[in-house]
């Protein structure tokens, strides 16, 4: 996955407060394609009286979204955060108690902004064994227990089974798949923004 170095923030004048912050990785940055086609536009355009700040970077990894998040919830005065990061620390092979010790960072500072907090489930192909795919699952699950937070199931698991919906290199959702996700992440983002009012 390589670093685009971009943050693209979806604003629409009309656009309302209790802004939703996402924070993630190449699946939530649009690679590969337009960022009109991304679902985190598609979801902007489903939703247009809320305004949702797409603050990921294709590459980049937990320690990366730690460093980003302070500048991140300040600029944006975030009151959800949605945190999808760890896939590419899944794939770089780092070890499972330094991702913990990140996300637990990035969750006590956003709630200490006063933002609720949404963190997606990653999985990881088994290429470092079932173990460690295993310990890497269990961080999010112990999280989400540890913190009381909503743990949201992980997005690509219905989009990876299908080839057609994926871009050649067998990692990245392409635009056919970005409606579902759009889709499948609504109530879980929208509905607990609303309540959050």
């Amino acid at each position: 996955m390589r670093i685009s170095g971009l943050l693209v923030l979806f604003l629409l004048p009309q656009a309302h407060a209790n802004p939703i912050l996402i924070l993630g990785d190449s699946l939530s940055a649009g690679y590969g394609m337009e960022q009109e086609k991304s679902w985190v536009y598609l979801l902007q355009q489903q939703t247009p009286d809320i305004t949702i700040i797409n603050g990921s970077v294709s590459g980049e990894t937990s320690a990366g979204g730690l460093r980003r998040l302070p500048a991140l919830l300040e600029s944006t005065q975030a009151k959800l955060v949605f945190i999808e990061l760890g896939g590419n620390d899944g794939l770089r092979g780092f070890a499972p108690k330094q991702l913990k010790n990140n996300l637990t960072k990035m969750i006590q500072l956003a709630k200490a902004s006063g933002a609720k907090v949404l963190l997606s489930e990653v999985m990881v192909p088994p290429n470092y064994g079932p173990r460690y795919a295993k310990q890497f699952t269990q961080v999010y699950e112990e999280l989400a227990s540890e913190h009381g937070i909503t743990l949201v199931p992980f997005f690509m698991t219905q989009i990876a089974i299908h080839p057609e919906l994926m871009q050649a290199d067998g990692i990245h959702p392409n635009e056919q798949a970005q409606p579902q996700i759009a889709d499948f992440l609504h109530p879980w983002l929208i509905n607990t923004q609303t309540d959050s009012q």
